[in-house]
């Protein structure tokens, strides 16, 4: 089958490049199967697909060729492919950087591994199964659901859009790929920056069977702007390593070069593995030397405070509705953002594409992480948010854009967190487990309200006017000790938790829309641009003006199907002057 060609044809994993690889992106055959008859028939074997679908866009959208929203909780893809000869003894790897929601896969007709989870990158080793220099089959498999215990974010459980949930996503969502690797390879490599010691950690995973005399050897060379800086070599002894190396060099008078929305300095990196000489692997990497830490009721960014001036990113594109339409889509959502004068984003219920994050790593727009939510709690749902978050903790780890993990949001899946103290301790689980991996950065509990053990409190309120802002917060101690409602229907705190003089931050405002019969913002829907900007400045001016608040996001960058209330449409066309966002930002 011929592939489509500049189909989201650039490298999906670009914090960890390899040279040799072989996208899959492009027209694939498919197949609805409601009946859910498909594996009983075989049709791994010998399936009827009677539509073709462009991957890595999902039936639901337009770009996808079919465009029907309607849900089916089972389908299929199939497509043919050639490996080059020159990959002869190679392994091959099968790499989907995400398919919501659990993936069956088989290859030249035999099984090789199902995937439970919408968000996450996943691999298969399809070594001995699919053979270079010749034609391979490959058909997948994707069961989704309605259910509100899996983790699903802004994807409608029933049968339209309502509220702020929106056409489901099923299936292939982000790109389809091989990776043709030796027998001695690097499999992952964690990166930990220590800006206070001039020293960044490196923690490596090495695939391969360790010997006695079996001489193999990992390689690390650091440099910045092409000029290399340190390399090094480990003796390969396990299958873990671990090293911690002092960057300090010439560069400047401050002897490191530090990442930061106003410079987003960033190292590169080389890891190169070779056995008794022999190159095995090599990885192109980089990282950024940054720090998030909170005192005194602030947040700091490399021991200085920072004001976060965020807007509300959902990643929704009218004809790919989750899947970035492009590398060209991702720069300029960002180049808007910075335009407008915020200085990152909320990425609000969605695990990002990885090209997104590695463009706001090289642009130094900041990132919040948030997790897509189940809607329901029970033994099932803890399960499959726990696996699946730890996975995104894990994986988006080493971009330095990333400075707070958001797990929870308004009480989403914990929805009797104000009291319930088996729902409270879950967040507690989360909130510790994320950070026995990741120490570095804050973590949110439960954004909006309600919070239990949170790094950040976090408060959502949609008030129209700076007036009614100022008289509400002008006592903090009523807010974080629930006198009153911040919001005048939700407390800060849950019950029987207690404020320790954690950094404020209204992290949901505004959402103002423009008056129109067919979709809705929050508050009055307003006619003008003046009445716009006399409200936005209004409510922006008094949140900048209450000194305990350190930071504050905007309700949102963009319209997203019914919802309105985007300082730009759909298709990315400015509603308002965005000099003029960017005047009130500058306030």
């Amino acid at each position: 089958m011929e592939q489509a060609k500049q189909v989201r044809n650039e490298y999906p994993r670009p914090q960890f490049e390899r040279e040799e690889w072989l996208n899959l992106n492009g027209e694939w055959n498919f197949q609805f199967d409601d009946k859910n008859i498909g594996e009983k028939e075989k049709w791994y074997m010998k399936g009827v697909f009677d539509k073709k679908i462009i991957v890595p866009f999902t039936y639901e959208s337009k770009a996808s060729g079919i465009g029907e929203t309607v849900f089916h909780p089972y389908v299929w893809y199939e497509r043919t492919f050639e490996i080059p000869g020159k990959y002869q003894g190679k392994k091959i790897i099968l790499h989907f950087q995400a398919c919501d929601y659990i993936t069956k896969v088989w290859v030249n007709g035999q099984f090789v591994g199902q995937h439970k989870g919408g968000y996450t990158a996943f691999s298969f080793d399809i070594t001995g199964i699919a053979e270079a220099g010749k034609e391979n089959k490959i058909v997948i498999k994707v069961e989704d659901s309605q259910s509100c215990f899996q983790p699903r974010g802004k994807q409608r459980w029933i049968g339209k859009n309502f509220g702020c949930w929106y056409t489901q996503t099923t299936g292939i969502w982000q790109t389809v790929w091989l990776e043709f690797l030796n027998d001695y390879s690097i499999r992952y490599v964690k990166m930990t920056p220590d800006i206070d010691q001039n020293s960044i950690e490196f923690e490596y995973q090495i695939d391969g069977e360790i010997k006695d005399g079996k001489q193999v050897q990992l390689s690390t060379k650091i440099s910045f702007q092409g000029q290399v800086l340190k390399e090094f070599t480990l003796l390969v002894d396990r299958p873990t390593l671990q090293c911690t190396i002092d960057i300090t060099s010439e560069m400047n008078e401050w002897k490191i070069m530090l990442w930061h929305p106003d410079h987003p300095h960033l190292y590169d990196v080389q890891f190169t593995l070779a056995k008794d000489g022999e190159l095995m692997d090599q990885v192109s990497s980089y990282f950024g030397m940054r720090k998030v830490s909170i005192e005194n009721g602030k947040v700091l960014l490399n021991n200085r405070p920072i004001y976060q001036k965020l807007i509300l990113d959902q990643g929704y594109w009218p004809d790919t509705l989750l899947t970035p339409p492009s590398d060209e889509a991702i720069l300029e959502d960002i180049h808007k953002i910075l335009e407008m004068g915020y200085n990152g984003v909320r990425k609000h219920q969605k695990i990002e594409d990885q090209r997104f994050l590695y463009w706001c790593d090289q642009k130094g727009l900041l990132v919040w992480s948030e997790a897509p939510a189940t809607y329901e709690y029970s033994d099932e749902a803890v399960d499959n948010f726990t696996t699946e978050w730890m996975d995104i903790v894990k994986q988006q780890y080493n971009h330095p854009c990333i400075i707070t993990w958001v797990p929870f949001n308004e009480s989403w899946g914990v929805q009797n967190i104000y009291t319930d103290r088996k729902q409270q301790q879950f967040t507690e689980a989360i909130y510790y487990l994320t950070k026995s991996m990741d120490n570095m950065r804050p973590v949110i509990v439960n954004d909006g309200w309600e919070h239990t053990i949170s790094d950040i409190i976090t408060l959502h309120d949609y008030v129209s006017y700076g007036e009614e802002f100022l008289e509400r917060y002008y006592d903090k101690t009523k807010i974080v000790t629930n006198v009153v409602p911040h919001n005048k229907f939700k407390y800060a705190m849950a019950k029987g938790y207690k404020y320790k003089g954690q950094p404020i931050f209204i992290s949901e405002y505004g959402g103002i829309a423009f008056q129109d019969e067919k979709g809705w913002g929050y508050g009055e829907q307003v006619k003008t641009e003046e009445e716009f900007l006399n409200r936005f400045r209004s409510i922006t001016k008094a949140i900048k003006d209450t000194d305990y608040i350190c930071g504050y996001c905007y309700t949102q960058i963009t319209d997203v199907q019914q919802e309105i209330n985007g300082l730009l449409t759909e298709d990315r066309k400015p509603k308002i002057d965005p000099a003029k966002i960017k005047e009130v930002n500058d306030l």
